[in-house]
């Protein structure tokens, strides 16, 4: 299996949060429920426009969306 990118997010939490389902994510940001499912569990990492089309949908920075996680560079 692939390691996770170092990219870590909180799409999943943010979603649930808003009452979304990956489709109706999908839906309002371009991208299939299928990208939103990887984006989610790490295995893609989205353009910088998708990720902004995220904070801006979630409305908060990005940061609060997407952040760096130094776990993954030590279990290289």
């Amino acid at each position: 299996m692939p390691k996770p990118f170092p990219i870590s997010n909180n799409v999943r939490v943010l979603r649930e949060q808003v009452g979304l389902t990956q489709s109706e994510l999908g839906e309002a940001i371009g991208v299939t429920r299928q990208t939103v499912a990887a984006i989610e569990q790490r295995r893609y990492s989205p353009s910088l426009e998708t990720a902004f089309r995220l904070a801006r949908l979630f409305e908060t920075d990005i940061n609060a969306v997407f952040y760096w996680n130094d776990e993954s560079e030590e279990s290289a």
